[in-house]
């Protein structure tokens, strides 16, 4: 057994030497109670930080199973992370060059999410990070490296029960994943707490925005929720159907919207929505120009186009944003999801309503508005919340209408049928079509992670995914953390191992999604867990993407 004393002796040793003796460290290092292991070692100090993880024995860190189902589990293994991370802010300067010194964990959202970052078990808690193993050019400084190691040491003896807010930590988590359970029993969609603090310090912050109005909900629509930590919780509860978030510009009606996309996920306390709470198959859709889009049936959406073209099987490397809406729309509804979020702002227009004046001087129209499409959609068990701003036409339609004034929420459900009934359109609904989605099998062939002879998969942030000869666009998924696209590329990679042109792509990414466990990722410290909706959607988005059409999974095809 190497003792972590030697690991000290052994950094001092190897001042001087060529970097490429670090590895000589690869391995574990045994301390009283806990172990250091050296998982990764880079292969100079300009290179990505090796990885490291480290044991700490329950008779060491002393914490009891404070949880009661498996979402308190992931909650416990959140904190101790984000402890963990302000723990290691104070470890002391250590000289050198490139990454030398810097030691961090891959946590950068409010959101609780699995991670492969912890893990909780009987047999102790390990936690991973990332550390540069100092350097002067490309000799190792080997009395910093010791200097290094010997603080981590000493910090370790900080994460001992008790911890100041775990419980309340834990207890969050699970009273979220409670009333998310509840959701559909009580015919809602979504669940925002009174007091809840929805507006964030700016647009690239996570922060709340300081002296925000806590939200506050309409009378009509305040629900009670019992929780089994915080007792009776209210807040607005959204029915089903189809809601429409409305009001001036700047009043809050995005975001509301951005709070319930985020409510999927539970939040920190003290993140200020972490009493909103979202149907699970949430998924917001917009516009993409540009976007490619593989053997999807357009046909609820699309049809007649000039020469008979059909839309059965439509692909295209360039869609443009009415036809992107549309197969977004149709792709998500194939993934499972059963709640659409969608914005005005940021939605082709023609694909959410054509208006009186538009169908009498268009006759030949190859577009069936999303407006045209509510019924059907909400007979087949799906809901929708619009945030609209200019498209009054929805207002006939709408279950439920939130409107925003100065981030104050009011019940419009009723004026807006009067407005409705007083302020007829003239619009004719398009014909009864019964709305139907096909699924589709990936093709085997569609997944190629290798450039040349190497494999190249490697987040470029939120925004970029390079799998093998391609970079895959995930700029409108509602990803929080660069590690989820980590996972994502890595899912991508065993989704080719799966695919076999039989499969759905719905069960592919459910499968995947299921039995993902981050913490299997051992190079990948801060690769954190994504839902089977965001991988089927990364998928939709590879150019190499190869499908084979299914029979329909959602409604009935009149041609079937």
């Amino acid at each position: 057994m190497r003792r972590f004393s030697d690991l000290l002796d052994k950094a001092r040793a190897l001042e001087g030497r060529p970097y490429g003796f670090y590895k000589d460290l690869k391995g574990t290092w045994q301390g009283e109670g806990f172990a250091l292991r050296l998982v990764h070692v880079q292969g100079d100090p300009f290179a990505t930080p090796s990885v490291a993880e480290v044991w700490l024995s329950p008779a060491f860190h002393g914490i009891p199973p404070l949880f009661s189902r498996e979402e308190g589990r992931v909650a416990l293994e959140d904190f101790l992370l984000r402890r963990f991370k302000a723990l290691l802010r104070g470890l002391p300067r250590v000289e050198g060059m490139g990454h030398s010194g810097r030691v961090y964990v891959g946590v950068e959202s409010p959101a609780v999410l699995r991670r492969a970052g912890a893990r909780y078990t009987e047999k102790g808690l390990y936690l991973r990070f990332r550390v540069g193993l100092p350097a002067f050019g490309r000799r190792i400084a080997g009395r910093e490296a010791e200097k290094l190691f010997r603080a981590l040491g000493e910090l370790l003896h900080e994460l001992r029960y008790p911890l100041e807010g775990l419980e309340r930590h834990v207890h969050q988590v699970e009273d979220h994943a409670h009333i998310q359970e509840r959701l559909a029993e009580r015919g809602l969609l979504a669940f925002v707490g009174n007091g809840s603090l929805l507006p964030r310090e700016s647009g690239v912050s996570e922060r709340p925005l300081k002296d925000a109005l806590p939200f506050l909900s309409p009378g009509r629509l305040e629900v009670r929720f019992h929780t089994p930590h915080h007792g009776e919780v209210r807040g607005m509860g959204l029915p089903r159907g189809l809601t429409l978030i409305t009001g001036g510009g700047f009043h809050g009606k995005t975001t509301l919207l951005e709070a319930l996309v985020r409510g999927v996920y539970p939040h920190v306390p003290g993140d200020g929505r972490e009493w909103v709470v979202t149907e699970r198959s949430a998924l917001r859709v917009q516009s993409e120009d540009g976007r490619s889009v593989a053997g999807v049936d357009l046909r609820p959406f699309v049809k007649h186009l000039p020469r008979g073209r059909s839309t059965a099987f439509f692909s295209t490397q360039d869609a443009s944003g009415s036809t992107s809406l549309a197969a977004s729309i149709l792709e998500g509804l194939e993934a499972g999801s059963r709640l659409l979020l969608l914005d005005e702002d940021t939605s082709a227009t023609n694909l959410l309503v054509r208006d009186a004046r538009m169908q009498v001087l268009v006759e030949r129209e190859t577009l069936t508005p999303l407006l045209d499409r509510v019924e059907e959609l909400k007979a087949l068990g799906v809901s929708l919340v619009l945030v609209v701003g200019g498209v009054g036409d929805y207002l006939e339609l709408a279950d439920t209408v939130v409107l925003m004034e100065e981030y104050r929420a009011l019940d419009a459900t009723e004026r807006a049928r009067e407005v409705a009934r007083a302020h007829p359109t003239g619009r004719r609904f398009g014909e009864a079509v019964p709305f139907f989605v096909r699924e589709r099998a990936p093709l085997p062939e569609s997944f190629d992670p290798r450039r040349g002879r190497k494999e190249r998969v490697k987040g470029r942030g939120l925004r970029e995914l390079v799998f093998g000869e391609e970079t895959v666009d995930l700029s409108t998924l509602d990803l929080l953390e660069d590690g989820q696209v980590r996972t994502l590329g890595a899912l991508l990679k065993r989704m080719a191992a799966r695919a076999d042109g039989k499969t759905p792509l719905r069960v592919l990414a459910e499968e995947l999604a299921r039995l993902d466990d981050p913490f299997l990722l051992e190079e990948a410290p801060e690769a954190a867990s994504v839902r089977a909706l965001e991988l089927a959607a990364t998928v939709n988005r590879l150019r190499s993407l190869e499908v084979r059409p299914l029979t329909a999974l959602l409604g009935q095809d009149p041609l079937d």
